[in-house]
């Protein structure tokens, strides 16, 4: 099935890729990715994985199953590494070309959201010899979250891992717009500002976004009812009104298709 997230966990097998101390980065990739898919699946992306274990697959293996799945995106999971223990902390994303404006959005967005967690932004930048990102097909993003030999990027991941799973999916679901009942008429945008066992408990919710002026509707998408805001046209309208609900304190991720 096409429009798959592709999530990727560098290295594995033979390639440990950086260490400190007793610490692997390919096992601190594997924990993340998953996690991370996990929810991503949880909201109700479909999600592949490259590896759900401890094997070997080289960069040319990884992109050429990304390419083959006609994946919608492609996220690998790295840790940085600095010449010198404690030198650098922070995280940082990487991409193929600059003016690709998807995975740009894509890593700008993760990077924010991990900024709220604790760590360093970095910013994003342009490496084109990266093989997984010159090779895929899709936009994809090599996201270096923290520093592997900085005790301090360590102590983010570890002591508050789920907040940053939850802020890289956030960032994820801001920028990669969850694809329901899409019927060929042009893409309509909407912000999921949550959903509901209970149609009452829904109906309530889109009453209180009506009250802050914000347009909404009710999705029925098994086995939950969905509140949308909106509709937009683009994804940056939708982006824009996302972060407005979230300014007023709502959890909110980026959907398009047709409510009815």
């Amino acid at each position: 099935m096409a429009g798959e997230i592709i999530i990727d966990s560098g290295h594995g097998g033979f390639d440990n890729g950086a260490s400190y101390r007793e610490r692997k980065e390919k096992e601190d990739t594997l924990k993340l990715a998953l996690a991370v898919g996990q929810r991503l699946e949880q909201d109700g992306y479909p999600v592949i994985y490259t590896r759900m274990e401890d094997i070997y697959q080289s960069p040319y293996q990884k992109a050429e199953m990304a390419n083959q799945t006609e994946g919608a995106y492609f996220i690998s999971f790295h840790r940085n590494y600095s010449v010198e223990d404690n030198l650098y902390q922070g995280v940082q994303a990487l991409i193929y070309d600059p003016s690709k404006t998807q995975a740009r959005l894509l890593g700008e967005n993760i990077n924010r959201e991990l900024e709220g967690v604790g760590f360093k932004n970095l910013g994003v930048d342009a490496i084109p010899e990266l093989i997984v990102l010159r090779e895929t097909k899709m936009p994809a993003v090599l996201m270096e979250v923290g520093f592997i030999n900085s005790d301090g990027d360590n102590a983010i991941l570890d002591e508050k891992f789920q907040e940053v799973v939850e802020a890289i999916v956030r960032g994820i679901e801001g920028a990669v717009p969850l694809q329901i009942q899409a019927k060929g008429q042009g893409d309509r945008y909407y912000v999921q500002t949550g959903r509901f066992q209970y149609d009452v408990n829904a109906a309530y919710q889109l009453e209180r976004i009506q009250m802050l002026g914000f347009e909404g509707v009710l999705h029925y998408r098994e086995p939950y009812y969905c509140v949308w805001a909106g509709w937009v046209e683009t994804l940056e309208e939708a982006v824009e009104l996302q972060e407005q609900l979230r300014e007023n304190g709502y959890s909110t991720l980026i959907v398009t298709g047709d409510p009815e």
